[in-house]
């Protein structure tokens, strides 16, 4: 077409649609443009047809906006929307001015917490502009000498930052070799050099599609290599930079300017030689954490160290450096293996002076990395330790940082230890300013959840009820039926004190929530908040009667009708209402105490339910209508009893304690609870003793008559010789006085000392006396003297103190020292026969305890009592003939 033929130009603008920006506080105006140009004859030649878009910014638009007001007013300035579409306009507005913020916030944040891109640097700042058709003679350079190597690799990085050549560079593999050739061969001898051609493949790295390619070339383990020389490079620095600041000399000798000045020319050389370094670091470092995406590749780095190579770069001040760092961290500290790394370099030390600091971006990554970290326990604890608490809180107050701040704390609060040291801060005073100007019907988990922890500590509870406190989270609680906030005021009412007196006033609000028609969580949490209200001055029995909550009680009893969380909390509440004395009564009559005891039967494997219910009965034994019903009319004791030998020490103690009381109230049951006590304590004496089958050999072993059996058909307690008594440890014809111990005497609890009775066998003979109980036959015991330490303080006592002389008999010819004949020589016979025969009984009246001692020889005595009976010549004989028998 001729530029004269031309001769008018047409054009039109139809409008389209309104859509609201995404992000912004904003509405977008599509709209189509259409151009035509005319011929002379006003005939189109040429026409052409484009889409737009006007972005109109409303930046008053808030929450206090006349929406129509502001609607007309846009409409009337922008004639790309027509008035018909006023009320569209409205609507638009008023979804902008409701619509949060928080998916702007949150992308930003992400957006932040990326690093940039590292920015150009010296070396790869050249005048020429390089072309992707000489690559050829960029590649030529790389055969040169190094500055002609810095200048080529600059030109080919500059081609490199541009993703359109990427494919390009790609397909070049003389360009991709050549360049990790270099870098494998003069990396130490430029850094500028090494930083460009890493900085090309960092540009690869952008895309995952391009990781075959570094991987081919192994640029990440060069890349680790040189982050690790560069790092011990750098200690040198500091070493050989604090060997000439000699800072005694300079201070005591300011005159010596040569020093001085050789100080300042390495300070300054140092300084520029940790920028280049921290270039060539960031780029390294930039280039693996891409390379990370892939786990095994990220393995591979952790078994060459990088965590620790990583934790030493937080000593770095440069800004970028350490968001680059701290960046890589957090991705690695989702691993333990990694984490555990870091614990080792102590990691919480070097972060918590990030923290705070006047870089946004460096704070916001530092404390997600903290949030990873806090999920140990010891890391945590590490955290407190270095002063982490106090900085944390103040950083409450901060919009951007909040909600990590409190997941943080969170964590700590977890842990008892740590919980009252929130109260020494401000924290609390913050989280109830949060609670209470919370817009919405329901706080966030993560506040809501904060503040739960913090009330089960009791000083943090009275920062909490100070003021109207307590009066404000109820009327919140009960207006939403809330469940996580009434369980903040149920661990509030756990604690005992003046805190908890100030529920009086909400007893009928909580009782009033005890219904079917409640959520069933929001009624666990005031059914557990009653429960700890175990106030003296309230009247139990009117609240019962008043809010009708027996039959509700009752009824939730029934296995099954209801969740476990729910009739635990029901059974615990049965049992604070117990304590007073009417409403035992009231719950006896109602038929309650059965239906725990079916509930203990359905729930005996519930450890928290056996515990609880057990309870219920040791508050009920103390009121005399109740007591009658459980020990008379119920069954419960008889549970007791089963349980008192439980495996969990607190049903135990619960058991014992309720059991005691029964058994001063009722005579049969106290007998039948010490028997069952007795026999459990001595379960394994008696289960030996009634098993035991003696064989014809030993049934007269110690003369014609049968021994009784140590059990009788009776009750085992009607045994009273098996006592330490007078009257059943020795008979009034045993065949040795006590005399005999009367020299030793006790020291600490050992008898110690010599007894003057010397055998005529010798110094070193051992001692035997045959004593013969009223009930029993005779029963051989030796003593040796070098044993007399051993024997227990009860037998030697009971020798003093519980057997007179004139139950003692020796019978027949006595030797010397008023000893028999035949014992004496009986002595130096089993002596020799390495004979230690005794048995003990031991009765702990107290705590019904019993314990028998036999020795493992038994049939060494019996051999050597037979012997001496069959022996031709008597039991002198067999004391001749056993001298020779060796020790």
């Amino acid at each position: 077409m001729q530029g004269e033929d031309a001769r008018y130009l047409k054009r039109k603008v139809k409008g389209g649609n309104i859509d609201v920006h995404p992000s912004e506080k904003a509405l977008i105006v599509h709209y189509e443009v259409e151009a035509t140009i005319l011929g002379e004859l006003g005939d189109p030649m040429l026409g052409e047809r484009k889409e737009c878009q006007k972005i109109i910014r409303l930046k008053s638009l808030n929450a206090n906006t006349d929406i129509a007001s502001l609607a007309r007013k846009v409409v009337e300035e922008c004639k790309l929307i027509h008035p018909s579409k006023l009320a569209e306009v409205e609507q638009l507005l008023y979804y902008l001015q409701n619509r949060r913020d928080a998916s702007a916030g949150k992308e930003k944040k992400e957006k932040s917490s990326k690093p940039k891109d590292p920015p150009p640097f010296e070396g790869m700042e050249i005048d020429e502009v390089a072309n992707i058709n000489d690559m050829d003679e960029y590649i030529e350079l790389l055969y040169e000498d190094i500055p002609d190597k810095v200048r080529g690799s600059a030109l080919i990085l500059q081609l490199a930052r541009n993703p359109d050549n990427l494919e390009e560079l790609l397909i070049n593999e003389t360009a991709l070799g050549a360049l990790a050739r270099v870098l494998r061969e003069d990396w130490k001898q430029s850094v500028e050099l090494a930083t460009n051609i890493i900085y090309v493949f960092f540009c690869f790295s952008s895309f995952s599609q391009f990781h075959g390619i570094i991987t081919h070339y192994k640029i990440g383990a060069l890349c680790m290599n040189i982050i690790d020389h560069e790092l011990k490079r750098h200690e040198l620095w500091q070493e050989e930079l604090a060997k000439k600041k000699k800072a005694d000399i300079l201070l005591m000798y300011p005159e010596n300017q040569t020093l001085k000045k050789d100080y300042e020319k390495t300070y300054k050389k140092y300084q520029g030689l940790v920028v280049k370094q921290e270039q060539l670091l960031r780029v390294a470092l930039y280039l693996l954490l891409n390379l990370a995406e892939d786990t095994r590749t990220e393995l591979k780095m952790r078994n060459k160290n990088i965590v620790h190579m990583l934790v030493k770069a937080l000593d770095r001040d440069n800004f970028e450096l350490l968001i680059l760092v701290v960046s890589f961290l957090k991705k690695l500290s989702i691993f333990m293996e990694n984490k555990n790394d870091m614990v080792e370099m102590d990691i919480v030390e070097k972060l918590v002076k990030m923290v705070p600091c006047e870089h946004e971006d460096l704070l916001n990554i530092t404390l997600r990395l903290l949030l990873n970290l806090s999920f140990d326990t010891g890391l945590r604890n590490k955290m407190v330790q270095v002063g982490l608490l106090p900085k944390l809180t103040a950083l409450l107050a901060n919009e951007n940082y909040k909600q990590v701040a409190m997941c943080i704390l969170y964590h700590i609060s977890m842990d008892d230890r740590f919980k009252s040291m929130f109260a020494y801060t401000d924290c609390i005073p913050q989280l109830m300013k949060m609670l209470f100007e919370c817009p919405d019907e329901r706080v966030d988990l993560e506040l809501i959840s904060f503040c739960i922890n913090l009330a089960a500590n009791k000083r943090n509870v009275q920062l909490i009820c100070e003021g109207n406190g307590l009066k404000m989270l109820m009327k919140r609680a009960l207006k939403f039926k809330d469940p996580l906030l009434m369980k903040m005021i149920r661990n509030i009412s756990q604690h005992d004190g003046p805190t908890k007196s100030l529920f009086i006033d909400y007893v009928g609000d909580l009782a009033a929530q005890i219904s079917n028609d409640e959520e069933e969580e929001f009624v666990i949490e005031c059914l557990g908040t009653l429960a700890n209200l175990t106030l003296p001055d309230l009247d139990w029995e009117l609240v019962l009667k008043e809010y009708k909550l027996v039959p509700y009680l009752k009824d939730k009893l029934k296995p099954g009708s209801a969740e476990d969380d729910l009739v635990l909390e029901v059974v615990i509440m049965i049992g604070t209402v117990s304590m007073d004395d009417s409403c035992a009564a009231l719950l006896a009559k109602s038929g309650i105490i059965p239906a725990l005891i079916e509930l203990l039967n359905a729930q005996q494997e519930d450890d928290e339910f056996v515990c609880q219910i057990i309870y219920v009965f040791y508050q009920m034994v103390f009121h005399q209508a109740t007591r009658d019903v459980i020990i008379k009319e119920t069954q419960a004791p008889a549970y007791l009893i089963d349980l008192m030998h439980d495996k969990n020490a607190e049903i135990r103690k619960v058991c014992d304690n309720t059991l005691d009381i029964i058994a001063e109230y009722d005579e049969e049951w106290a007998k039948k609870i010490q028997s069952e006590k007795f026999r459990w304590h001595n379960s394994q004496w008696l289960e030996m003793v009634e098993s035991r089958q003696m064989d014809d050999s030993e049934q007269y072993l110690y003369g014609d008559d049968r021994i009784e059996p140590y059990i009788h058909e009776g009750d085992i307690l009607e045994r009273p010789d098996l006592y330490y008594n007078a009257d059943g440890l020795i008979a009034p014809d045993g065949a040795v006085s006590p005399d005999f111990f009367s020299d030793y005497h006790l020291q600490n609890g050992d008898i110690v000392g010599q007894h003057p009775f010397s055998s005529r066998f010798g110094a070193e003979c051992k001692q035997i006396v045959s004593f013969k109980p009223a009930n029993e036959k005779a029963v051989v015991c030796q003593v040796q003297r070098r044993d007399l330490e051993k024997v227990p303080q009860e037998v030697t006592s009971s020798f003093h103190n519980g057997l007179g002389k004139e139950q003692w008999d020796f019978g027949g010819d006595t030797g010397r020292s008023g000893w028999p004949e035949e014992a004496s020589e009986l002595m130096d016979l089993v002596n020799h026969r390495g004979f230690l025969a005794a048995r003990r009984l031991r009765m702990d009246t107290a705590r019904m305890n019993l314990t028998t001692t036999a020795t493992e020889h038994d049939k060494t005595a019996r051999s050597a009592l037979q012997d001496a009976a069959t022996c031709p010549g008597g039991i002198s004989a067999a004391v001749a003939s056993s001298k020779s028998v060796p020790w």
